[in-house]
């Protein structure tokens, strides 16, 4: 037996010696995020379309002739346009539309207030709350949900290299 562990020692120790590089590494991180109020507004132009077929068309002064209409305060307003069939009693087909713009403001809206648009998009401010995060010393970490319009993230990576 003693011949065994003196042989076994002998062969260790002859034994080239291993090389290795070896590094681990833990990141652990928490994101907390309340989010501001935004609104954005867009204005909406005006639009007037007509069309027909086998009928004259009149503003009502001049035969044939459709209403170049007036602009007040960047809002088109086509005017009263009449159609009449040309031929009675024969087919005929005519159209019209017309989508009112939003005015053009006079002034620059108040800090906090939204202009009077017909696209409007709103989002609150966030609310803090309950939101918070927290990284124990074991990496472990705890993330609680806050109030609306806030974010909260925990993340923990672990990376291990053996060259």
């Amino acid at each position: 037996m003693n011949r065994l562990a003196l042989v076994l020692g002998i062969t260790l120790l002859a034994a080239p010696a291993a090389k290795a590089d070896l590094t681990h590494k833990i990141v652990s991180s928490v994101s907390l995020q309340v989010g501001g109020a935004v609104t954005t507004a867009e204005r909406i132009g005006s639009s007037f379309s007509i069309s027909g077929s086998n009928v004259d068309t009149t503003d009502g002064t001049t035969v044939n002739t459709i209403s170049a209409g007036t602009i007040t305060s960047g809002i088109y307003a086509p005017g009263t346009i009449a159609a009449t069939q040309d031929t009675p009693g024969e087919a005929f087909s005519f159209s019209q539309s017309y989508t009112q713009g939003d005015a053009v403001p006079s002034s620059a809206v108040t800090t906090g207030d939204s202009a009077n648009f017909g696209s409007i998009i709103s989002t609150s401010g966030g609310t803090a709350g309950s939101l918070a995060g927290t990284i124990n010393a074991d990496h472990t970490m705890s993330v609680t949900a806050g109030g609306a319009n806030t974010l909260a993230i925990g993340q923990m990576t672990s990376e291990l290299t053996i060259k």
